[in-house]
């Protein structure tokens, strides 16, 4: 049975850091990119970083470029998201995603929090 499942999210002050984590079960981890994804309530969901097969090229929306990092741990099947000098606007739902071809997957989603 394929599984995204993450961890790590929560409450952080303006300024701080978290990071998420995003096991996999169930599928080649390796052989599929991945990415963060976040929404807001009433919102789209947003792209916020990629990283390719490998981890050969990662890709960033702008306004987190410099504060977030992707990384991933193919022995360990999963996929980081290191998030630093936090801001209000990054809260939302952040989901995992892998990809390869037509195959999809998510995650159930992560809940930040940023507020004083």
């Amino acid at each position: 049975q394929v599984q995204l499942v993450e961890s790590g999210g929560g409450l952080v002050p303006p300024g701080g850091s978290l990071r998420l984590s995003c096991a996999a079960f169930g599928f080649t981890f390796s052989n599929h990119a991945m990415g963060w994804y976040r929404q807001v309530p009433g919102k789209e969901r947003e792209l916020v970083a990629t990283i390719s097969v490998y981890g050969r090229f990662t890709t960033y929306t702008e306004s987190v470029k410099g504060r977030f990092t992707i990384s991933r741990d193919d022995a360990k099947n999963t996929v980081y998201l290191q998030m630093s000098s936090l801001k209000p606007g990054d809260t939302a739902i952040y989901y995992c995603n892998a990809k390869r071809g037509i195959d999809v997957y998510w995650g159930q989603g992560s809940q930040v929090t940023v507020s004083s």
